[in-house]
This record gives C-alpha cells, sequence and structure tokens, in this order.
C-alpha cells in the first residue's frame, strides 16, 4: 500500500566522513522519502561524500554548533512538507534501521514524538562503550528532569529522535540554543505543550569514530541542562 506520509531524515553533521556512508547505507529508504544532511562547516569531505550519496546538502558557511545546525534541519524538512521529520546523528552511533518503528508509532497516532533510548541496563550502556562519568551524569540528569516535568522517560538525552510535522511547527525551537542544551530545551518545550512522547530501545554503540563531546564539554551541558530545567520549574511554579 502506498504511503500517505512524507518522511525526511535530516542529518545533522559535523566532520562525518568516517561514518556517513555506512550510516546513510542502512536508512531503509521504503520508508524515507528524503535525507537532508546540514553540514555545519566541516573541513573534511563530508560535503563531498553526501552529494555522492545524492542527499539533498545544505552547508553552513561558518560553524553555527550543534543546536544551530537542527533548527536548519528542521526548517528545511519543514519547507520541504515533511509529515514526519527523524533526527539522526550521522556518526553511526544509532542504528538507522530502527527508523521504520519510529515512522510507525507516530503514523499509528500513538505518539507525537519518538525518542530512541540507549539506557536499558547500566551492564549493557557500558559494555556498549558508554563512557562510565557520561553513563551516570545521563541518569542523574535524567532523573532530574523526569522529576520535574512529571514525565518517567529513560532517557533524556538521544541523538535520535523523531517528531511529527505539528510538533516543530508549535515548539519556538529556533529560539533555543545554538549549543548542545539544544536537545534538552526541545523536550522540555514538548512537555510544556503537552505532546505524547515514546521510546524505543536502540543499541548502545561508542568507537572512536563516533562523535562525542570531551569531559569538558559535557560538564558545560550538564550545567546548562540543569539551568533550563530549573527555568521550567519557575514557569510551572508560577503558571499554579
Amino acid at each position: 500500500m502506498k504511503r500517505t506520509i512524507k518522511t525526511i531524515v535530516v542529518l545533522p553533521a559535523y566532520e562525518a566522513e568516517k561514518t556517513l556512508e555506512q550510516t546513510v547505507r542502512e536508512i531503509p529508504r521504503d520508508v524515507v522519502d528524503e535525507i537532508i544532511l546540514v553540514d555545519d562547516a566541516s573541513t573534511d569531505r563530508t560535503v563531498q561524500i553526501a552529494k555522492s550519496l545524492g542527499l539533498i546538502v545544505e552547508q553552513h558557511s561558518m560553524n553555527k554548533g550543534y543546536g544551530g545546525n537542527q533548527k536548519t534541519c528542521y526548517t528545511l524538512a519543514l519547507e520541504r512538507h515533511a509529515d514526519i521529520i527523524v533526527m539522526l546523528h550521522p556518526d553511526y552511533q544509532y542504528d538507522p534501521k530502527l527508523i521504520p518503528y519510529f515512522v510507525d508509532f507516530i503514523e499509528g497516532n500513538y505518539f507525537d514524538v519518538m525518542l530512541g533510548t540507549r539506557i536499558r541496563t547500566r551492564k549493557e550502556a557500558l559494555a556498549g562503550g558508554m563512557p562510565k562519568y557520561k553513563y551516570f551524569a545521563n541518569r542523574i540528569l535524567t532523573f532530574f528532569q523526569n522529576v520535574i516535568t512529571g514525565q518517567n522517560l529513560s532517557e533524556w538525552h538521544t541523538g535520535m529522535r523523531a517528531y511529527k510535522r505539528e510538533v516543530l511547527q508549535t515548539i519556538n525551537f529556533k529560539n533555543n540554543s545554538d549549543d548542545f542544551v539544544f536537545d534538552s530545551q526541545v523536550l522540555f518545550q514538548i512537555v510544556e505543550h503537552g505532546f505524547r512522547i515514546g521510546e524505543i530501545p536502540v543499541p548502545v554503540r561508542y568507537f572512536p569514530e563516533a562523535s562525542s563531546i570531551n569531559f569538558a564539554r559535557s560538564l558545560w551541558y550538564g550545567i546548562t541542562t540543569v539551568s533550563v530545567g530549573l527555568r521550567y520549574l519557575i514557569r510551572r511554579i508560577f503558571k499554579t
């Protein structure tokens, strides 16, 4: 049966030449209509490889940051009339073959947003190569975010997500940070607007070629995430 919805995968890319082709090759094209790659001023061959793979490519002339990259991704996907937008890191840390499950849950109107969670057990996460400090920081931040929002998500910090078009049209994602905290800001906005969030377990894959922020950037990410959470809590208190 012919699909009646348009699904676009967006790839926020920076220095992704080593993993891009493998990631794209495993994206199920019977479910995905278009793939958009936004390159954040890489100095490697990311753009050339993306073009050779037939992707829709947008290149930033200067580095805008992880959040700034996603802003361009979502703006382009909405302009191209996507019904479902899947955000996938092009570093092959997340399994593209799981995309149909994300799409099905949204298309079936079970959820408005789908998250790929890497945290099922501590043993599994660490065995997949997740550094211990990142695992425990993930658990602490996720616990904090769940408590103040009333959610029960197993992970707030995943790089594989799918959104119904209406979600990105409703939240003011362009007003968010251009840095890594963008992801948390988006989820707080989604919670505030009452959208339904579902989760699917995804394997943990850390390896040398996969992108990963260092300890200092991770620490700053944690601090800014807590700050965003506290501002959410204040807004919630004054609304009641």
